[in-house]
């Protein structure tokens, strides 16, 4: 099946019990036996659940992968992937990240034996002095929140394969509808599934898959013994979300675009960050491995105020203030104070996370009229 055909019908199958064409909300949290362990394939809801496994399957097609998870969250995808490792085992991060992620990195795992390198990999070299036998993991994000860099997977996956080491790839910012990590040779893919997956901006869950039977052993046990599952009635609602995240991510993508152009040609702004865009340093990369540029878009202000920044958010009116991202409504997001105020702010300095940072979720509302909230505001 081609991806748009997958959000639909990619290893899925109707209801066997009733022929139901939705999966159904199996809302229960056991099933009964016809003898002490003797089931129809679940026992316990925290070990599989019918709804569940529906949007497990699902993830694992539209991600090319062999074995998909859902979790309670993104940070609980991401906390699943780090329980496979050791104390004493060490991780080689993006420097740019979601601020949850670096903070699930340096105050929760730092404490518990992990170590953490953070590095610039939009230069794969780089990563290449932080490398030592410990090394179990690569943690990538592409495109990176906020700065929208790009980061060569596939260079990446070259660069340490036949070491030992894991690669995992955030990929809540594309989604799968704009690149498949998998296929680019990474061992994992993570999804904030709130997000872009969802759609809708009501429900909070995450993602992760693998093309791996061993590796998809460890990922299951880490879900299942860690307990970080997502209930029947997200995973239905994310169910429902994929099936129209084609049609989504193409108005996200078309309307990314013009909302990334009219920036970049606005006196009022300093530097746009939007891969799509042919001034940006990794244009050439995000074309290779990308079939869209989606609808996140990140920029500045040409005097460099963070009183600038405040004053243009709150006159908003179609952009909602708020965080998160992806789903059909536009928002807008101040890093520095929202995101990724949990980075000390001398680091998010060092990364380009500035006072007048604005980072924008476009959503697939009518273009002319964001541009048009747009240009009031920066007035």
């Amino acid at each position: 099946m081609k991806f748009n055909t997958k959000t639909i019908h990619g290893n899925q199958q109707h209801d066997p019990s009733t022929g139901a064409v939705m999966t159904p909300i199996y809302q229960t949290s056991t099933f009964a036996q016809s003898s002490p362990g003797v089931n129809q394939g679940y026992e316990y809801s925290r070990a599989a659940n019918p709804t569940r496994t529906a949007l497990e399957n699902a993830l694992a097609s539209i991600e090319n992968g062999t074995h998909g998870f859902a979790f309670g969250s993104g940070l609980a995808a991401t906390d699943g992937i780090l329980k496979t490792l050791k104390a004493g085992d060490e991780v080689i991060s993006m420097d740019d990240l979601y601020g949850g992620s670096f903070r699930m990195f340096t105050r929760i795992y730092q404490n518990f034996g992990l170590k953490f390198s953070f590095v610039d990999m939009t230069k794969p070299e780089n990563i290449l002095e932080k490398i030592t036998p410990q090394t179990k993991l690569i943690w990538v994000e592409t495109p990176t929140n906020p700065l929208m860099k790009i980061v060569d997977i596939k260079a990446i996956c070259d660069l340490v394969k036949g070491k030992g080491i894991l690669v995992a790839v955030d990929n809540t910012f594309a989604s799968p509808y704009i690149q498949n990590p998998l296929d680019l040779g990474a061992d994992l893919v993570m999804h904030s599934a709130t997000k872009y997956l969802g759609g809708h901006s009501d429900v909070v869950a995450g993602a992760v898959v693998v093309k791996n039977e061993e590796l998809a052993e460890k990922i299951h046990f880490s879900l299942f013994a860690g307990g970080g599952i997502l209930g029947p009635q997200d995973s239905y609602l994310i169910l429902r979300g994929i099936k129209t995240l084609h049609v989504r991510m193409q108005r996200h993508c078309e309307n990314g675009m013009k909302i990334a152009e009219f920036l970049n040609n606005h006196p009022k702004i300093g530097q746009v960050f939007y891969p799509g865009l042919e001034n940006h340093p990794n244009h050439e990369i995000a074309k290779k491995q990308m079939r869209g540029f989606g609808g996140m878009v990140s920029f500045n202000f040409k005097s460099s105020k963070k009183e600038d920044a405040i004053a243009f958010l709150e006159k908003l009116k179609i952009f909602t203030l708020a965080e998160s991202l992806g789903g059909v409504e536009s928002l807008a997001n101040h890093p520095a104070s929202m995101t990724h105020a949990s980075i000390p702010a001398e680091i998010r300095a060092e990364h380009g996370i500035t006072e007048d940072l604005v980072r924008l979720s476009v959503g697939i509302e009518d273009a002319d009229d964001l541009i048009s909230d747009l240009e009031n505001a920066l007035k």
